[in-house]
């Protein structure tokens, strides 16, 4: 039994020893957007029937897919699409998944293709 436990303190502090080289706990959910919280401060994480709580950011529990350290903030969100990249796309697709071209676009929602991300586009 000493043993067992012996192990598991050193485990835990290896862990704890690995974590202290990470900036940011990220938080990836079902469907994969992602979600950092820095850890510079102290971080205090509460659950509270279905829901958890970190920091100022809150998820449903059977939402979240991982939760890991990482060193970069790797929050995905709304980013704003350039002319260059809509040049670069491959392919054009409007929300019935009808292949467009660039000058067939009109008010509506796309999703565009580039050789490295895919975005979704909204044209007002």
């Amino acid at each position: 039994m000493k043993k067992i436990l012996m192990l598991l303190t050193m485990l835990v502090g290896a862990l704890t020893a690995q974590a202290e080289d990470y900036t940011y706990l990220t938080f990836e959910t079902t469907d994969g957007a992602k979600a950092s919280v820095s850890v510079a401060s102290d971080v205090t994480l509460t659950i509270s029937g279905t829901t958890l709580t970190v920091g100022s950011q809150s998820f449903t529990l059977t939402n979240l897919s991982k939760m890991y350290f990482s060193n970069t903030d790797e929050t995905t969100g709304i980013e704003e699409i350039t002319s260059a990249t809509l040049d670069e796309a491959t392919d054009i697709y409007d929300l019935q998944g009808h292949k467009v071209t660039k000058d067939q676009m009109r008010r509506g929602v796309y999703i565009v293709k580039t050789n490295s991300r895919t975005y979704k586009m909204v044209v007002r």
